[in-house]
């Protein structure tokens, strides 16, 4: 189909009609031809960008509050960290100044040695995931608890705790290593629940010169003494009692009430000189403090303080159920009033002793032997018994020469 050229010029040359003004006038629309639509196109892309910065706009806008997200999260994740810091670094401060406040801080210290290895789980984990500071600093407080119990697990040069065979070394050429023997079993016996017989056994065993008994009933006398006790150690001083008050000391040696020592606070507490030897005596007291458990705590403070001191006249021993550990403040006095813990001297001080024959194992170590700091340590055994809660401890002693 053919199109008529306009008369007298070409299309170029046509004049516009008022009705092509018109219509040049009207807003143009979206999508218009190619050759007559460049206005068209032209608000196409105004609109194409006023359309393009509300999305800009929207985009930026949930970036910005993503981030503001990520932020808050890095935050809490922070503050957290350094909550878990917390409790390693609270538990480091109070066992390492003493500052024991309360009865539930006073029971819960005596669970330092898990405390030091949780930190350090603790402290390593926190590195790996890169939460450096708080880690370190866990890490400080884990070396210090480490501090106050690996010296437990150590034994000192002068102590063996193996065989009850003669020392070997440098410890059998020591003066003081071969001064007069004593041999010191501590058990309590759980309201006089222990099997009399395995106790009888044990004293058969070991030998030991002394025998302090702890929560002693009268029918727990008259049980031990039917399974041979009363001819293995025929001396004794006792304080038994119903229930957890009586305590007692038996003998294989000549054994005498020692009067007015001290004053027990908590339990009864019987004291004695055990002779071993013709003018080599040595003072022994059956040691039971009460629990430092809720309005007890200041008498089971009190009772510790009690003790006596250790003598540059006599060599004293204190043996039982102190009911403290040496993460207590309380008991760590008295050690520095003269004596020494025979168990942490043999590098077995972190041997738990209670609770015994219970579901759960033993976890912590609250029955000791305390010797003069004159004393040579040659062996310890922590001991199972049927019947009670208690481990018994055995310590073999060699006084100086």
């Amino acid at each position: 189909m053919s199109v008529a050229e306009p008369p007298n010029g070409t299309a170029d040359d046509t004049e516009p009609t008022p009705a092509a003004e018109a219509a040049d006038d009207r807003p143009p629309i979206a999508g218009g031809a190619a050759g007559g639509g460049s206005g068209d196109g032209r608000a196409v892309d105004r609109r194409a960008a006023v359309g393009g910065g509300v999305a800009g706009d929207g985009v930026m806008g949930g970036a910005g509050a993503g981030e503001r997200g990520r932020s808050v999260r890095r935050r809490r994740v922070r503050w957290v960290a350094w909550g878990l810091v917390v409790v390693p670094v609270g538990w480091a401060v109070v066992r390492g100044t003493g500052l024991e406040r309360g009865s539930m801080v006073t029971s819960v210290i005596t669970l330092t040695p898990y405390a030091a290895l949780g930190a350090a789980l603790l402290g390593v984990l926190l590195l790996v995931a890169r939460r450096r500071a708080q880690g370190v600093v866990v890490l400080l407080a884990c070396a210090v608890l480490v501090s106050c119990v690996l010296p437990r697990a150590l034994s000192d040069a002068s102590a063996s705790s193996g065989t009850a065979a003669a020392p070997t070394g440098d410890a059998a050429t020591r003066g003081r290593a071969e001064g007069t023997p004593l041999r010191v079993l501590a058990l309590n016996v759980m309201y006089g629940q222990a099997d009399p017989r395995a106790v009888v056994e044990l004293v058969r065993k070991y030998r030991p010169e002394v025998f302090s008994a702890l929560e002693l009933t009268p029918e727990m006398v008259t049980a031990l003494d039917a399974a041979g006790l009363a001819e293995l150690m025929p001396y004794r001083v006792l304080q038994a009692a119903a229930g957890a008050s009586g305590s007692g000391l038996f003998a294989a040696r000549p054994l005498a009430p020692r009067e007015g020592l001290f004053t027990p606070v908590g339990h009864n507490m019987p004291a004695a000189t055990l002779t071993l030897a013709p003018g080599v005596p040595v003072e022994v007291v059956a040691v039971h403090p009460f629990t430092p458990l809720g309005r007890r705590l200041r008498e089971w403070k009190d009772g510790l303080a009690a003790l006596p001191s250790a003598s540059p006249q006599v060599v004293r021993v204190l043996a039982g159920d102190f009911n403290a550990s040496l993460d207590h403040r309380a008991l760590r006095d008295v050690l520095a009033r003269g004596y020494l813990d025979a168990a942490d001297q043999a590098g077995k001080g972190l041997t738990p002793t209670w609770p015994a024959n219970r579901d759960i194992p033993p976890m912590i170590t609250i029955d000791h032997i305390l010797a003069d700091r004159s004393v040579t340590v040659r062996q310890v055994e922590i001991l199972d018994v049927p019947g009670t809660d208690h481990r018994g401890v055995f310590a073999d002693l060699r006084l100086p020469a």
